[in-house]
C-alpha cells in the first residue's frame, strides 16, 4: 500500500466518530423553560430520539431556570434554561455512527417551541 493510500484511509475513515451539534434557542415557551420534570422527560425523549444509551440525568433549578444534564454511553446532552428571557442553550455530543445528535437536538428544539434557533456542528471525530 502506497503512503498516498494509507493516508487516505487514515483521513476519510474515523477511528472515533464524534458529532456535536449545539445551539441556541430563542423565543421558546417559557413555562416549559421552568418546568423541570418536564424538560427531563423531553431530554429523556431526545435520547431515544437520537439512538443514544442513557446512563443518567441530573437536573437542578437555578433561580427560575433549569439545568439539565444527560449522561448517554456515547457522551452528553446538556440544556440550560433562562425563562425570563425565553431563552435556552442545548448542547447534544455523541460518539459512535448509530447516533444521531440531529434529530435529538432537533426534537429538543421543536418541544420547547424554539421561535428561532441557531444550531451549530462540530465534527469531534479522531482519524489518527
Amino acid at each position: 500500500m502506497t503512503e498516498l493510500v494509507a493516508l487516505q484511509r487514515r483521513v476519510s475513515v474515523p477511528k472515533v466518530v464524534g458529532k456535536h451539534v449545539y445551539g441556541e434557542l430563542y423565543d421558546c415557551d417559557a413555562e416549559l423553560l421552568r418546568n423541570e420534570e418536564m424538560l427531563k422527560d423531553i431530554v429523556i425523549e431526545a435520547t431515544r430520539i437520537g439512538n443514544m444509551t442513557l446512563l443518567d440525568v441530573k437536573s437542578w433549578k437555578i433561580g427560575d431556570g433549569v439545568s439539565i444534564v444527560a449522561i448517554v454511553l456515547e457522551s452528553h446532552i446538556a440544556v440550560h434554561t433562562w425563562p425570563e428571557f425565553s431563552f435556552a442553550t442545548v448542547d447534544v455530543y455523541s460518539c459512535g455512527e448509530h447516533t444521531e445528535p440531529e434529530a435529538a437536538f432537533h426534537y429538543i428544539a421543536s418541544s420547547l417551541k424554539a421561535r428561532k434557533v441557531i444550531r451549530g456542528y462540530v465534527d469531534r471525530s479522531y482519524r489518527g
